[in-house]
């Protein structure tokens, strides 16, 4: 006689009348056009994969949202953005967006789909149950922070297309025999190189500057709209460019308990290899979001320039001085753009005033 097999009578149970679930954990790997579901009933073990269309989904989740007290689910950030996070937030799912990470830990070599989903759906569990290092949550943000911050990352877009194609502009001359550097195709650079170069290769050049054209007008006014929309009152040094692009990276200040939560999402905080008594110190972890930390490094070659009775830079000035240690120098700019991180958000969330950071206010 077979035994009864306990989970599948647990999976059932939303067939009986009358019998609410404490709590319904999903694993979604989505995709384009599929969304691959595991899900697991109170502490039961994980069900066989479901597979939907999006808007099969959508009318799948309210039948699960009516069956259990509480709905969690949980999937990987990535291309698909956070549409279908406020989609189930508003179907009454508490949802997580989640880091991206290996889900095959034990190298099976199995890795699809389904096993995915399954992995997150386990991770859910124990997440749920109170372990919340079992996920790496990431900061969902407003649809306002958002639509600001793909405006700054539109135009990074822009401009890494035109070193692009200009690139390819100068590949094509090298070919025949011509070194150019940058902005050979501007103005008075390109009419000089015109007239040396044959009828077929101008042609050939003239396709690349027509595209060049079209994309330096739209960085332009990018550029322009970005620097208009940064305050007056900055500190000396801060740009209206760099100071948008810091702010719509962050989305919120207020979102950092500590000083520590702010170096860790800039990634320039140092790693650290410990076992035993043996410690050895790492570079930085470049941990976090890299377009704050390349705004913040560049920020920071600009405050020891502009601000060299700052707090900050004044710590730092016998190693920024001695121009004979590059290295040293480029350790001492990743500690000032760590520090002027934590400085930022101690200004930005009304913990200190600039001139407690011995900041030069410019625009007010």
């Amino acid at each position: 006689m077979n035994k009864p097999n306990g989970n599948n009578s647990k999976v059932r149970v939303e067939q009986v009348a009358n019998i609410k679930l404490q709590t319904i954990k999903l694993g979604l790997d989505v995709h384009a056009d599929t969304i691959v579901v595991v899900r697991i009933l109170d502490h039961s073990a994980p069900q066989p994969a479901q597979k939907f269309t999006p808007a099969k989904f959508g009318e799948w989740i309210k039948t699960q949202v009516a069956l259990a007290e509480e709905v969690h689910s949980c999937y990987e950030a990535g291309p698909f953005g956070y549409g279908l996070h406020r989609e189930l937030v508003g179907l009454g799912v508490r949802n997580l967006v989640v880091q991206p990470v290996c889900l095959d830990e034990h190298h099976k070599g199995v890795n699809h789909d389904k096993s995915d989903a399954k992995e997150l759906a386990l991770r859910l569990d124990r997440y749920v149950s109170g372990n919340t290092h079992a996920l790496a949550t990431v900061r969902v943000p407003t649809p306002a922070e958002e639509q600001k911050r793909i405006a700054s990352r539109q135009r990074e877009q822009l401009k890494r297309e035109e070193k692009r194609i200009a690139a390819q502009g100068r590949s094509l001359l090298l070919t025949q025999g011509w070194r150019e550097k940058k902005g050979w195709w501007e103005g008075r650079r390109w009419e000089d190189l015109r007239v040396k170069l044959p009828g077929w290769l101008v042609e050939r050049l003239e396709v690349f500057r027509r595209v060049l054209a079209t994309i330096t007008t739209e960085l332009d006014a990018a550029t322009t709209a970005l620097e208009a929309a940064a305050p007056a009152g900055r500190p000396k040094g801060l740009g209206g460019l760099t100071y948008e692009v810091i702010e719509r990276e962050v989305g919120d200040w207020k979102r950092f308990n500590n000083r520590r939560e702010v170096g860790s999402y800039t990634g320039l905080c140092g790693g650290v290899s410990s076992s035993g008594n043996s410690q050895r110190l790492l570079p930085i972890t470049k941990h976090g979001n890299v377009r704050l930390r390349t705004a913040l490094v560049e920020m920071a070659w600009r405050l020891v320039l502009w601000q060299p009775e700052c707090k900050l830079v004044k710590k730092w000035t016998l190693v920024m001085g001695n121009r004979k240690n590059r290295a040293a120098r480029k350790k001492a700019v990743v500690a000032i753009a760590r520090q002027l991180a934590v400085d930022i958000w101690r200004w930005r969330t009304g913990r200190t005033e600039p001139a407690n950071l011995g900041w030069t206010m410019v625009g007010v």
